[in-house]
């Protein structure tokens, strides 16, 4: 396919006002300014002069799937509330991609999510970055797992006081935490011993610990849902004590200390961001956090938490970061090339750039407006949206 007489937001590249995009086997084979190459023979031209091409936006964390929209406890997979400690759980494992979410976040642009289980446990399990068109999960993944999810503060607390066993601190929750994590050490250690040793025998098989590896080998990244500013610095704490890579997940009193995760070099997800302050916890929460801490260098992306915020105002909530002091810009690589970095699949999506996937969204006004939704939207190089 060649897409000419569009301009194009490449984000990791300078605009291009009036461009071409070549798409071969679903891959960005090249792009650049008109006039555009000559077609191949059977190559199938479409003029999209008055459109602008972006990526795909990515949400970079929400449990789209995992929640079923419209559902009560039928369609609820998301938390394993009957143990604390479950790092063994893979999102693949309960998103249902038949939800009508999937096709909502399609016609708003958005075609990458990454997706997994709720801030139920201390350790929930393993998220994965999908693509939102498909039938079957195997053949949406693009990567899993692509980070172990861990949660601090209010909601263990409040989940395991419920059932009157731990953890019921703070305290709790992060010993319970380097407890699994100092398991999971050992227990590779004791693999690599012997794999080095015939006479050593190996530990018995342990789910658990086997899912925290790739973690512990710096092979994925550990996502962490933090609202407190105190539960921040926990986060980073017990990463630096296993020389873990830590993503910041809400993060929504980072603004009270955003000089200081700067410092730190601290990557965070931010959001959602329209919504009620609806639980102690979010006392702080504020419209300027993704611009406070973009301002102080730490690295931002936006997401919806969808279902708690429905994944359709993805592009709505980087428009009202713009409007409380974000940079355009950054706001825009906040739903796209940032998020997918965050979890290690920016080889593949995230901006237009030859060799990455063929996911556009192409509009006609600017994307983070009120009023935005893409005229035509590639998912591989095929059209699964149009308003053409």
């Amino acid at each position: 396919m060649l897409l000419i007489n569009a301009a194009l937001v490449p984000v990791e590249s300078p605009r291009i006002d009036n461009g071409y995009i070549r798409i071969l086997d679903q891959k960005i084979a090249a792009f650049g300014p008109m006039p555009a190459p000559n077609p191949d023979e059977g190559e199938e031209v479409l003029d999209l002069c008055g459109l602008t091409a972006y990526p795909g936006f990515v949400d970079g964390h929400c449990h789209i799937g995992m929640f079923a929209d419209g559902l009560g406890f039928e369609g609820d997979d998301g938390n394993e509330e009957t143990d604390p400690v479950t790092p063994h759980l893979r999102a693949i494992d309960a998103v249902n991609p038949m939800d009508r979410c999937f096709q909502e976040a399609l016609e708003q642009g958005i075609t990458t999510v990454v997706t997994g289980p709720g801030s139920a446990n201390p350790i929930a399990g393993q998220f994965c970055a999908m693509k939102t068109f498909g039938r079957r999960v195997d053949d949406m993944v693009i990567r899993e797992p692509v980070a172990m999810k861990f949660a601090l503060g209010e909601n263990p607390k409040t989940v395991y006081n419920d059932k009157n066993q731990t953890p019921n601190t703070r305290m709790a929750t992060a010993a319970l935490i380097r407890e699994e994590l100092h398991k999971a050490q050992r227990y590779g250690e004791d693999l690599e011993a012997a794999q080095e040793d015939e006479d050593a025998d190996e530990p018995d098989f342990d789910a658990k610990c086997e899912a925290l590896l790739p973690l512990l080998a710096g092979e994925i990244k550990a996502h962490i849902h933090a609202h407190r500013a105190d539960d921040i610095f926990t986060a980073l704490r017990f990463s630096k004590e296993f020389g873990l890579a830590p993503v910041l997940v809400h993060c929504t009193e980072g603004h009270l200390a955003a000089d200081i995760l700067g410092e730190e070099k601290a990557s965070a997800i931010c959001g959602p961001l329209i919504g009620s302050r609806c639980k102690p916890e979010l006392v702080h929460a504020s419209l300027a956090n993704p611009a406070i801490l973009s301002q102080n260098g730490v690295e931002v992306s936006i997401c919806t938490d969808h279902p708690e915020l429905p994944i359709q105002f993805l592009g709505i909530s980087a428009g009202l970061a713009v409007r409380e002091g974000m940079d355009y810009d950054k706001a825009l690589a906040a739903v796209t090339i940032v998020p997918a970095r965050q979890a290690g699949v920016d080889s593949r999506v995230g901006s237009i750039q030859v060799g990455k996937d063929a996911d556009l969204a192409f509009f006609d006004c600017d994307p983070l407006s009120f009023t935005a939704k893409p005229k035509l939207v590639l998912v591989d190089g095929k059209i699964v949206f149009s308003k053409m």
